[in-house]
């Protein structure tokens, strides 16, 4: 006989559990304790099977009744409703775990800190995970494009159009790791490439005016800062790396005798390896050098300590303190110096002037030809540049 309300109101507990019958496997089970348990019993692969359908009364007997028509029709389909329930749960306990923000820390763990990025870099993409924490608790598999579009279009209305641009990079390169790490399957934010505001390019203040270059030669020899402070402004127009890798620079990538510095892959911004042939102006300045920071460690320390890198505001600000704005000069600025002054010499072939310049090539093939044909060319170019500057500084 079928249950009613007032009938399930009237069981008491026993001594035992027992079962009271509604009718097509669905019955109510009463616990010593008093409570009372909805339980379809069914049958699958001709094993019994018992599945929990929730406790009365939160569970109504309306309720129970619908949720067993979709546990018989689950039993019809070939579907065991109990393991099903156990996948879901699986699926919903890994979806929380795989949330966007912790695959995001993972990545910035395994794909940047254990690969040796530089840590302003690593900085840069906790900064980038920062912005995007409006989406960053949400199981991955349920980010839409929308969901990210919604994070950047805020960041545009602040104004921040290269912030935005970056952001959505970033996301784009965690929605991939995931996909790689099996945990996701497409990259909402790849689809939003070309929705944003595109960013007005910036370029780094530059000298590039001969006879001002020179002046700034002047007055990079003049400084009365710290004497490696100087030296390291005195260097970075002739090697043309940038900043970050002059300021990183240690006394083991040097080889003296062979006239070269060579940079390891991961100290690149392209992530390939690079040489920098060195002049003879570089070689008495790092002889000089070698009297303050040598023989090891940074060739460019810290002020408070040897341990880590020179700070990447120095030599800005020492360009600041000979009087020059950051609408003038940069420290970075001083490869576009170089890149203009020697394509307009017309000395020299352009891709030898890229690659001095460390320029990745879309082409890794053509990138590894082109090191070895020009290696030569750039040798003759690097000491050509610094006679060059030692001409423009006497002019």
């Amino acid at each position: 006989m079928a249950l009613t309300d007032i009938k399930i109101r009237a069981l008491k507990p026993k001594d035992k559990v027992y079962l009271i019958a509604d009718g097509e496997g669905l019955n109510i089970e009463v616990a010593k304790s008093g409570s009372k348990l909805w339980r379809f019993r069914y049958r699958f692969n001709g094993k019994p099977r018992i599945l929990a359908l929730g406790k009365y009364p939160e569970v109504s007997l309306k309720e129970a009744r619908l949720k067993l028509v979709e546990a018989r029709k689950a039993v019809s389909d070939g579907i065991d409703p109990g393991k099903q329930r156990k996948r879901d749960k699986q699926a919903a306990k890994l979806g929380a775990a795989n949330t966007f923000g912790k695959i995001a820390e993972e990545y910035i763990e395994n794909k940047m800190i254990n690969e040796g990025r530089a840590a302003s870099t690593i900085k840069k993409a906790k900064w980038f995970l920062e912005l995007l924490e409006p989406v960053a608790s949400d199981p991955l598999a349920e980010i839409k494009p929308q969901d990210v579009y919604a994070v950047l279009k805020r960041l545009e209305g602040a104004g921040k159009h290269e912030t935005a641009k970056k952001c959505r990079s970033f996301a784009s390169r965690v929605f991939r790791y995931a996909v790689a790490t099996g945990r996701g399957e497409t990259d909402p934010a790849q689809l939003l490439k070309g929705a944003l505001v595109s960013p007005k390019v910036k370029h780094y203040a530059a000298v590039i005016d001969p006879q001002k270059v020179g002046e700034l030669l002047r007055c990079i020899d003049e400084y009365e800062g710290a004497p490696v402070t100087r030296l390291a402004l005195q260097i970075a127009p002739h090697v043309m790396t940038r900043p970050g890798e002059l300021r990183r620079a240690t006394w083991d990538e040097f080889d003296l005798d062979e006239k070269i510095w060579r940079l390891d892959e991961a100290r690149m911004k392209a992530r390939r390896s690079h040489a920098v042939p060195l002049s003879r102006q570089v070689l008495v300045y790092l002889a000089e050098l070698s009297m303050f920071t040598g023989p090891e460690g940074f060739l460019f320390p810290a002020f408070h300590t040897s341990k880590k890198p020179m700070s990447e505001n120095t030599m800005n600000t020492a360009f600041r303190r000979m009087g020059y704005t950051r609408d003038e000069v940069t420290s970075h600025g001083l490869r576009t110096t170089a890149s203009t002054l020697l394509n307009e010499s017309g000395l020299w072939q352009p891709d030898a002037i890229e690659r001095a310049l460390a320029h990745g090539d879309s082409d890794a093939i053509r990138g590894t030809y082109n090191r070895g044909e020009y290696w030569h060319e750039r040798v003759k170019m690097m000491q050509w540049w610094s006679d060059h500057l030692d001409q423009l500084k006497r002019e």
